[in-house]
């Protein structure tokens, strides 16, 4: 992925920006995903064949990653370190959940289709953030 069609998504070419912009809208979408999975652990378990307990533990887990990474976004130069973490924490999350969905999860066709797609869109945060660190000539982590 090149920081050419990163910084029309972005709407920057400041790669520190860009940066700040991807983990902050990472934020703002787990943040969301989190807190509906806590408030309405009961419908949305129901409907995406998922136990309600796990959804509110997962809910409770992402609300305060989304927190992390929002503080994350709001530094003015976010550490290479913390944003490799964060990197990390999204691949790790992707794989996770579609071994998850194989191996243990037994959800609803919607369940299924959203487990994919939540695991897709992680996945694509943690490359627009590695390639934007990249970009702002921040190594990341070894």
């Amino acid at each position: 992925m090149s920081a050419t069609p990163l910084a029309a998504l972005a709407r920057t070419t400041d790669p520190r920006t860009m940066l700040r912009r991807f983990l902050a809208a990472d934020a703002a979408v787990t943040g969301a995903n989190g807190l509906a999975y806590l408030v309405a652990a009961g419908p949305l378990g129901r409907f995406l064949g998922v136990g309600a307990g796990l959804l509110a533990a997962l809910g409770a887990f992402l609300t305060v990653y989304a927190a992390a990474v929002a503080l994350l976004a709001a530094r003015g130069r976010p550490p290479a370190w913390a944003v490799t973490a964060v990197v990390e924490a999204n691949l790790a999350w992707a794989l996770l959940s579609l071994v998850a969905l194989a191996l243990w999860l037994g959800p609803s066709t919607a369940g299924a289709v959203w487990t994919v797609l939540q695991a897709l869109t992680v996945a694509g945060f943690a490359a627009a953030q590695y390639t934007a660190l990249r970009a702002a000539g921040d190594r990341p982590a070894a």
